[in-house]
Formats: structure tokens, C-alpha cells, sequence
């Protein structure tokens, strides 16, 4: 754990330390894409907000098909006259940092690139690319298959009961396991910001496998909708899987592998 800490107060006083901009210089540099940042999401609120029923009809599907698979009333409710107001704003926030997420990525890529080499910044696009790709998978794969067999399983188990889902309490479980994975997903780029500043290293991510796998299998179990073991290393596989390319990716990144490849190309 120490040698975790020291690496990151390392990473710091490097980033802090780079040639060209006082500490300041990088204060005001931060300023500026967080103000470039948060302008991106509001211009996206709005543009949400614009198809605010489209996107909640897109997130009352799984509910709507699966009460109707039990036969039993499909419409949600709510207990205050501001709630559906109030929750098209929620949505509407939400579904706007996604639309912005590529131009907010881009200024935190710009803010960390001065750390780079100059051939590593040709990445921006993969960076992009990947981060949000990542993203959109996970939501994916818990809108077509982690959230759905949930809600099929916990209305099945409750069959003896008139359900009055309120539309509040509905978006949230929804943007709780949508986002929840979408966030889950992003581990490989994690992984490479840790990496690239050498907080983590590929030989501390393998050596410590059993952990993560571990750990894994826990979240796979909390989210599984059934109690099978067959479906709950269905849903660990990919999280499995993103874990060891992360471990590829801290390889490629990680500032020792920097360092050598830029000697190496010296050297010629």
C-alpha cells in the first residue's frame, strides 16, 4: 500500500514538474477545460431535454415488457404533481453528459497530453474511441440482458402482489445498473491513466489476480438476477475479461515501457 502511495505522490510532483508551465500556468490550464467541460454538458442537457419522452419511453421498455410478461398493469405511477418534471430533468442530465462525454474526454486529454511523448498524443482518437465505446457497451449489457432478467425475476418472485412502481424510484434503479456497468466497463482506461503516471504497474495487476477475480465474482453475484452459478460466471466473464486487458494496456503505457521504447528509437 505505501508503494502505491509513493508512486502516485511521484506521479504528481512529476506531472507538476513538467517543462514549460509553472504550477499556476497548470492551475489555469485546468480551469479552462473544466469550464470548456461543463459548458459541453450544458449545451448537452438541453439538446437531451429536447427528446426528454423519447429517451424515458426508451428507459420504461424493460419495465412496460416485463409487467406485461406477468400480466400486470404496465403504468407507473407517481406521489407529487413536480415528480415527472423533476425526473425528465434527472434523465435529461444524465443522457446530456453522454452526449458531451467525447468533447469532455478531448479536454481531459488535452490537459494530460503535455506529460506525454510526442508520438503518444496521436492517440487522442483511440482514446476516445475506446472510452466511450467501452462505455456504451456496458449500458448495453445491462439494458438488454442484466436488467431485464433482473426485473423478470424479482416481478416472478412477487407475483402475489399489486405492484404501483412510482417513476422516480424506477429511474433511479435504472440509471443505478445501466450506469453502473457503463462505469464498470471503463476499467481498462483507469487502468491506463494509473499506469501512465506508474501508480499501478502490469506486474502488481497480475500478482494480485486472485484478488480481482475475487472481487469479480462478488459484484457478478450481487447483480446476477438468478442464483445459478452458470449465469453468474456469464456475467463475470466479460468483467473477467476487461481485467486482463487492462493488464495489457498498463504494459503498453506504463512509464518504464515509455521510457525504453523512447531509448530505443534514440538509439537509431
Amino acid at each position: 500500500m505505501s508503494d502505491i502511495v509513493d508512486r502516485a505522490r511521484a506521479a504528481v510532483s512529476e506531472r507538476a514538474e513538467l517543462p514549460g508551465m509553472s504550477l499556476m500556468e497548470h492551475l489555469e490550464e485546468l480551469r479552462r477545460r473544466i469550464i470548456r467541460a461543463g459548458l459541453a454538458i450544458i449545451i448537452g442537457f438541453f439538446v437531451a431535454y429536447g427528446f426528454h419522452a423519447q429517451i424515458y419511453n426508451f428507459m420504461q421498455q424493460p419495465i412496460t415488457t416485463a409487467l406485461a410478461a406477468h400480466h400486470m398493469p404496465t403504468q407507473l405511477v407517481y406521489h407529487n404533481p413536480i415528480d415527472p418534471f423533476n425526473m425528465y430533468l434527472k434523465i435529461s442530465l444524465m443522457v446530456g453528459c453522454i452526449f458531451a462525454s467525447p468533447f469532455v474526454l478531448f479536454q481531459l486529454w488535452m490537459f494530460i497530453s503535455p506529460g506525454l511523448y510526442a508520438n503518444e498524443k496521436k492517440y487522442v482518437v483511440p482514446f476516445m474511441v475506446a472510452t466511450v465505446g467501452l462505455f456504451l457497451a456496458g449500458a448495453y449489457f445491462g439494458y438488454r440482458w442484466v436488467y431485464p432478467g433482473s426485473l423478470d425475476f424479482l416481478l416472478g418472485y412477487s407475483k402475489e402482489f399489486k405492484p404501483l412502481i412510482e417513476i422516480n424510484e424506477y429511474t433511479s434503479l435504472f440509471l443505478t445498473v445501466i450506469l453502473g456497468l457503463g462505469v464498470t466497463f471503463e476499467l481498462p482506461i483507469v487502468v491506463l491513466f494509473l499506469s501512465l503516471f506508474g501508480i499501478v504497474s502490469p506486474r502488481f495487476l497480475w500478482k494480485n489476480i486472485r484478488y480481482a477475480i475475487l472481487i469479480i465474482f462478488i459484484i457478478a453475484a450481487i447483480i446476477t438476477p438468478t442464483p445459478d452459478v452458470l449465469t453468474m460466471c456469464v456475467f463475470a466473464t466479460p468483467m473477467l475479461t476487461l481485467y486482463l486487458i487492462s493488464i495489457g494496456v498498463s504494459f503498453m503505457v506504463h512509464p518504464t515501457r515509455r521510457k525504453a521504447r523512447a531509448e530505443k528509437r534514440n538509439a537509431k
